[in-house]
């Protein structure tokens, strides 16, 4: 801020000049107290400067109205919503959200340091403030191929861009708990400019979360139950509750959230595809589930605005106070979350839900990160798997709605399996095959998947968690076959097929993770996508392509596919599909 400008708000909260916008007689959400009163909100070259009786330039009747600050996101890939952030920033205003904390780390496992430039630079110039936390695991883990390796050495430059807010989530836990060198170099770098380290404790003991909390990390969006979030807010973490797309964790969880610890909860989406950010929200449906269960409003209001703000050191954010930036949201119905209009720096950027914004496009800054599938010559024979002599089929079976899986095993004999393992429509145990497309390494994990339901054709995509190698299923090779062949020649993105024709496509031209066409026609081509579904799968209640994505998550239990074969996430193993 410049201090011209600082002394023109002092004199505009003083009332020595008029402010520039006025929101008159409004009920404002106290998030410091958990309250709320009527006063008129004074705003002046983008900040609150005054909140009692004041005289503005414009002036904005507010009676039977609410208002609380933009929503902040506290966790998301922008990439999984398959948009560009100058896309989805359109789609995120319309929610009341105006500011989110990022982890690019999707298009920096297939395009490296390069790749967190691009999301920087495709999100300068838009009325929303887009921040970023460095990815800490490219790749996750050692136990898969991805497009790049980030080392701490690689990170260290990028902490001095004003939107780079600390390190993301940490997600090789042996790494932290064995003290190596690399990782701890990057927690440490992340530490030494007072910036926020962010965590992934799925499924940790007390002892693994104690030499967590103990190396710096201090927020955790992985809690599955009420005792986890507890053992994480008594060690002073930050418990970011997350509902996504297929993780919807925070109806299980809220119910732990109380006046007492509050302070120390944030709402976060992780994934969300661009048409349910449309369809369903995002904080804002969080805000909706949590009062639905019992928690107070301004309570929630508070997790997702100022908390979140605090948790990452963003100083004038989250609350409706002189010295805030003029961030929020006019509310016509608190109890609905009925948004009337949101602001950004106070400029109105919705109104009644159309949003008041011009266009942003970036498509000569992606030309240059398309064209990355790279397969290896592919023949039926690449999805073969051989077992004979063979016992035991190790099997992955999905969870709907959930990023862990079960491991189920399977007696051969008992499925009259003798030399090969075909896919098996009936008992719904379907090949399933992750390609690594990077570097032409010619790695080609095989496995066998439960509860994707498919009675004929294939799906396959580009996006698989977190090296984002091509992961195919189908009920034979055949059809497994045409849909990667398909996708390659594609560039990239998601395609479901039967019987050796494409029934519905998306093209993600950059990176093979996201497009840059309008959020509108992705919707479209995601519609026809979830109708070609209904197709091969009729029984199918949950989103396949975004589970068929984390599949290759090994990083999350019980069992995972990668390029390199099947990992059983708690032995921190790779295993025989047949044994």
């Amino acid at each position: 801020m410049r201090k011209v400008q600082l002394v023109n708000q002092i004199k505009a909260a003083s009332h020595q000049i008029r402010c520039d916008l006025v929101i008159k007689n409004i009920t404002i959400i106290d998030v410091f107290q958990n309250d709320r009163f009527v006063a008129d909100v004074a705003i002046h070259e983008g900040h609150i400067v005054g909140i009692g009786e004041y005289q503005g330039n414009c002036e904005v009747d507010g009676s039977g109205k609410f208002i609380c600050p933009g929503l902040i996101d506290a966790h998301a890939h922008i990439e999984s919503s398959l948009v560009t952030p100058c896309e989805y920033y359109k789609e995120a205003l319309k929610h009341g959200i105006t500011s989110m904390i990022t982890d690019p780390h999707e298009i920096a496992n297939v395009l490296g340091v390069e790749g967190i430039e691009l999301m920087i630079k495709l999100s300068e110039d838009i009325p929303f403030d887009m921040y970023v936390m460095l990815p800490s695991c490219v790749p996750a883990t050692g136990f898969e191929n991805s497009g790049a390796n980030l080392y701490a050495k690689d990170l260290a430059p990028l902490y001095a861009h004003h939107r780079v807010l600390g390190l993301a989530e940490v997600m090789n836990f042996p790494a932290v708990i064995h003290g190596e060198d690399d990782m701890i170099q990057k927690i440490m770098d992340a530490r030494k400019c007072c910036l926020t380290v962010d965590g992934h404790g799925a499924s940790f003991d007390l002892k693994t979360l104690n030499a967590y909390v103990t190396a710096g990390i201090t927020t955790d969006h992985e809690c599955h139950t009420a005792e986890e979030v507890i053992d994480r807010l008594r060690r002073g973490m930050y418990v970011l509750m997350r509902e996504g797309s297929v993780a919807k964790n925070l109806e299980k969880l809220i119910s732990v959230a109380s006046i007492a610890n509050s302070r120390r909860i944030c709402f976060c989406t992780d994934d969300k595809h661009i048409d349910d950010l449309m369809t369903e929200g995002s904080i804002d449906h969080s805000i909706k589930v949590a009062v639905k269960h019992g928690l107070k409003i301004e309570t929630a209001i508070q997790m997702c605005t100022l908390n979140t703000a605090e948790c990452y050191k963003l100083d004038g954010y989250g609350a409706i106070a002189p010295g805030f930036i003029a961030d929020f949201i006019i509310l016509d119905d608190l109890d609905s979350f009925n948004i009337h209009s949101v602001y950004k720096k106070g400029i109105r950027v919705v109104h009644q839900g159309v949003l008041e914004v011009g266009e942003n496009r970036n498509s000569k800054i992606t030309k240059t990160f398309e064209n990355t599938v790279k397969l290896p010559t592919l023949t039926s024979e690449s999805f073969k798997i051989s077992c004979r002599d063979k016992e035991i089929l190790n099997v992955i079976e999905l969870i709907p709605n959930k990023l862990e899986t079960i491991h189920q095993c399977f007696n051969l004999q008992e499925l009259g399996v003798t030399n090969e393992v075909h896919s098996d429509v009936e008992r719904d145990l379907l090949k399933v095959a992750v390609i690594e497309r990077h570097h032409l390494t010619n790695n080609i994990g095989l496995g066998v998947l439960k509860g994707l339901k498919l009675k004929k054709g294939a799906i396959a995509t580009t996006i698989s968690h977190d090296s984002h190698n091509l992961i195919v299923c189908g009920t034979n090779d055949e059809e497994m076959l045409f849909a990667s062949r398909q996708l390659q020649q594609m560039g990239g993105g998601i395609i479901v097929v039967c019987e050796g024709k494409v029934l519905a496509s998306l093209t993600l031209e950059i990176g093979g993770l996201i497009t840059n066409r309008a959020a509108c026609d992705v919707i479209e081509e995601l519609k026809l996508l979830h109708e070609a579904i209904e197709m091969i799968a009729p029984s199918l209640d949950f989103n396949p392509f975004l589970t068929l994505s984390f599949l290759t998550l090994p990083v999350i239990p019980a069992i995972k596919l990668t390029d390199k074969g099947l990992f059983d996430v708690m032995k921190f193993d790779f295993i025989s599909v047949v044994s």
